[in-house]
């Protein structure tokens, strides 16, 4: 007895480009982990976090005609998941935004060890800071977009963007600092 033919990445997106429903479901099965995890980053929780995830797949499907095959999937995808989960976040980040931030100096630290944490002691460090600071910091230092397209994703100003990861870090430094002396 031999297995069915594999059905690659590319006939998957074709089929769904001609709104064939058996095979968005294979989309979304192939590549929900990816998106939840990108998703996670930017929600309160699980539930925040499946529903950015399920927005963004419409959005996918609705789209997906204007997906240009010669760039990876991938990177698609994760933008419109970012961009998903940071406009479900936008409404609940606007009631952290209310301190002017233009004028204040950043903060610098330097840091110390962390040979001796794992990913999941830094995740759950990151997870303390307010949620502001966590997404700016997913936003810069993960996902690699710069202050500009930050501020304007937040529609927030540019020097916020900036205060708000330098505070992120170094609330990072201060709580690495600590967790690195109990892990000592």
């Amino acid at each position: 007895m031999h297995s069915p033919p594999r059905i690659t990445e590319e006939e998957i997106i074709s089929q769904c480009k001609t709104g064939n429903l058996k095979y968005q479901e294979m989309l979304y099965k192939l590549f929900y982990g990816y998106a939840m995890g990108i998703s996670l980053r930017y929600s309160l929780n699980r539930d925040d976090a499946l529903e950015a995830v399920n927005d963004a797949f419409i959005k996918v499907f609705n789209a997906i005609n204007s997906y240009n095959i010669d760039k990876p999937f991938k990177a698609w995808l994760r933008t419109i998941v970012v961009n998903t989960a940071i406009d479900r976040r936008r409404k609940d980040l606007k009631f952290q935004l209310n301190v002017d931030l233009d004028n204040a100096a950043p903060l610098s630290s330097n840091i110390g060890t962390v040979d001796n944490l794992n990913v999941q002691d830094i995740l759950k460090l990151m997870n303390e800071l307010p949620a502001i600071q966590l997404t700016i910091f997913n936003l810069y230092e993960i996902d690699g977009y710069n202050h500009d397209e930050i501020a304007n994703m937040l529609a927030i100003p540019v020097s916020s963007s900036r205060v708000y990861l330098s505070r992120a870090k170094e609330r990072l430094r201060k709580m690495l600092r600590k967790e690195t002396q109990n892990h000592g």
